[in-house]
């Protein structure tokens, strides 16, 4: 299921499109997503329910627009090679992931950032996002276990109302950018994945309790090719690798929540 660029799904993310997204689970926070440091407990909550919560805010899953796929006159001589340091160029299928490796570490990436979505902290965008990646016989448990890790006290305490609402005048950023992918076990209809993430969480805005911050994590996916497309059996996360902090100065609440309404994340990582 491809994440389209379009977001022409004619159900978001539980629509008939195909989609690409990601998850919770695990050792980490909630959503996959960024941590804080002092609310690390409320995150590991979302993560023990064996799934890695992370992207959505705005992500539609949809099916992939022909204009982004490559032309039927490319030869495999015209594409780069994948390596282990550098991205393999491959542009995105109109549906579905490819059946081998690539395409396990394309569907785990994509999964990873619809996983730290703000949209997961939506009940009906949740289920949607679930019902589109993890495998048929899984749903019902996923949904039923972030029903209780995303509870009002979860919500409150990232800094959303207890309905998981943004307070009004501030703007809820909840994002995972995927920095590269590793496959640690592949077979014909069986992958694990390890995807190396960078997050962002919190609320920015004036007076914000809980600002904006970074945080660093890998997330293992161990997927399975059902109906098509490879799915979502099992999530968990670990903390880093984390670089050493730079010399950033960090920005004010008002650059920050303008810089997440002013840029779109992506909806399509790999």
């Amino acid at each position: 299921m491809s994440l389209g660029d379009d977001h022409q799904s004619s159900g978001g993310y539980g629509g008939t499109g195909q989609t690409r997204t990601r998850l919770p689970d695990g050792d980490g926070d909630g959503y996959g997503g960024p941590r804080r440091g002092g609310r690390s407990s409320s995150r590991s909550l979302v993560t023990v329910v064996g799934v890695v919560v992370l992207l959505i805010a705005a992500i539609a899953f949809a099916n992939r627009g022909g204009d982004d796929s490559a032309s039927p006159d490319d030869t495999a001589a015209d594409k780069p090679k994948a390596s282990s340091t550098a991205p393999s160029g491959t542009q995105p299928v109109q549906a579905g992931f490819a059946r081998d490796e690539q395409g396990a570490q394309s569907a785990a990436a994509n999964y990873a950032v619809a996983l730290g979505s703000a949209d997961m902290f939506d009940k009906a965008k949740r289920d949607s996002i679930l019902q589109a990646i993890i495998v048929p016989s899984r749903v019902t448990d996923f949904e039923a276990t972030l029903d209780k890790a995303y509870s009002p006290g979860f919500n409150k305490n990232v800094g959303l109302n207890e309905d998981g609402s943004t307070p009004k005048g501030y703007t809820f950023v909840s994002r995972t950018s995927p920095i590269g992918t590793k496959v640690t076990e592949n077979s014909a209809d069986k992958a694990t994945v390890e995807v190396w993430c960078s997050g962002l969480l919190g609320l920015a805005g004036q007076n914000s309790t809980a600002p904006v911050t970074n945080s660093w994590f890998t997330i293992t996916m161990k997927l399975e090719w059902v109906n098509g497309d490879w799915k979502i059996v099992t999530h968990s996360q670990k903390d880093g690798p984390a670089p050493i902090p730079g010399d950033d100065k960090a920005s004010s609440a008002d650059e920050m929540a303008k810089a997440v309404q002013e840029y779109g994340g992506f909806t399509y990582a790999r």
